[in-house]
């Protein structure tokens, strides 16, 4: 592939050609760069920003992404520790962007990803980001597609984005993968209570990690689990014609065991990523559920930046506070006030 970068001003020319080079170190310093300028809400980092992102989407689009979330302490990182290092063997580069929740503080990110993945992100062949959420509904943070973007860019092969935990909203993170895999305990008897029948019906993958603590406890978890996904199945085709039961092209959510610490069952869950993977490019589902991820992306920050207009427009500053009162007392219906203050932008 041949980059021209050359439309591009100077100081964003050298973030792409570092990205799309093929030096290591030059390469993590420019996504280092080109991430910390994708979070920026200055509007002239904006600017900047659209411009280098244009000019790398041509790179974009060839990786695979897999989205891991799962109940705390279900041993997310240590899975991906070493779930990356097996890719690696195998010959990939993965990318890792752990979501991690914000410091209400600082702002900051308070998990720390890359100190509980130290083998992980020393390797060459690896590149991790903890960012922080910053409050984004779900725990994902606001710019992860646009990391995933600067990671595909650069040649990462394997996109893993790492999310807070389990619950409604945290299904927004498949929106923005190929795959979405729920990690579990195994007395899964008392997660399941726990776990939002959403998220379990947007599973395309489920694991039982630490199976090698209590064996039986890992076989009944995953026979409970096989059952409440058979369950949730009966409804799958009306909410996901990917799945179901007819035809070998369909994809029918499994379960799995592993023991992520001593690197057990690895080889199955990759293996079911990669039947997977090959059942939904055969049919053209995996494009089909990019594009449609597109769309609701580009939907999803239009009505952001809406807001952030509306609520930046003078007249509305000016009469937000006294209608917000007003509703508040009853003195004005909301819907009433919504209308006014809308009007106030025409």
């Amino acid at each position: 592939m041949t980059d021209d970068f050359s439309h591009l001003p100077a100081s964003e020319q050298a973030l792409a050609a570092g990205i799309a080079g093929t030096q290591p170190a030059v390469q993590r310093r420019a996504m280092a760069k080109a991430i910390t300028l994708l979070e920026s809400t200055r509007a002239d980092h904006r600017a900047r920003a659209d411009a280098l992102l244009d000019a790398l989407l041509p790179r974009t689009g060839r990786s695979f992404r897999l989205g891991i979330s799962g109940v705390p302490g279900v041993g997310k990182s240590t899975f991906i520790e070493t779930l990356g290092l097996h890719l690696i063997g195998l010959g990939h580069r993965v990318a890792v962007l752990a979501v991690d929740p914000s410091s209400s503080v600082s702002g900051g990110s308070i998990l720390g990803d890359k100190t509980r993945m130290e083998r992980l992100s020393v390797h060459p062949h690896a590149y991790i980001r903890p960012s922080p959420s910053s409050g984004t509904l779900g725990g994902v943070a606001e710019k992860t597609r646009e990391a995933m973007l600067v990671a595909e860019a650069a040649g990462y092969d394997i996109v893993i984005i790492e999310t807070v935990g389990v619950g409604q909203s945290e299904t927004a993170v498949s929106g923005m993968t190929d795959m979405f895999c729920l990690l579990q305990l195994p007395n899964a008897g008392d997660d399941l209570q726990a776990i939002k029948k959403g998220v379990m019906e947007l599973a395309d993958l489920v694991v039982i990690n630490k199976a090698d603590i209590d064996p039986d406890a890992a076989t009944r978890a995953r026979a409970q689990i096989t059952s409440a996904l058979r369950l949730l199945g009966m409804h799958a085709q009306h909410g996901h014609p990917d799945r179901g039961h007819d035809g070998a092209s369909l994809w029918l959510p499994r379960v799995i065991q592993i023991s992520a610490l001593k690197g057990a069952g690895l080889d199955d869950f990759w293996g079911a990523v990669s039947t997977f993977r090959e059942l939904q490019q055969a049919s053209g589902r995996l494009a089909q559920r990019r594009q449609q991820q597109n769309l609701a992306w580009m939907w999803e920050r239009i009505e952001s930046g809406l807001r952030e207009r509306f609520r930046a427009h003078p007249e509305v500053r000016g009469q937000l506070g006294e209608l917000t009162a007003q509703v508040r007392e009853g003195r004005t219906a909301a819907s009433v006030a919504a209308r006014r203050l809308l009007d106030l932008m025409t």
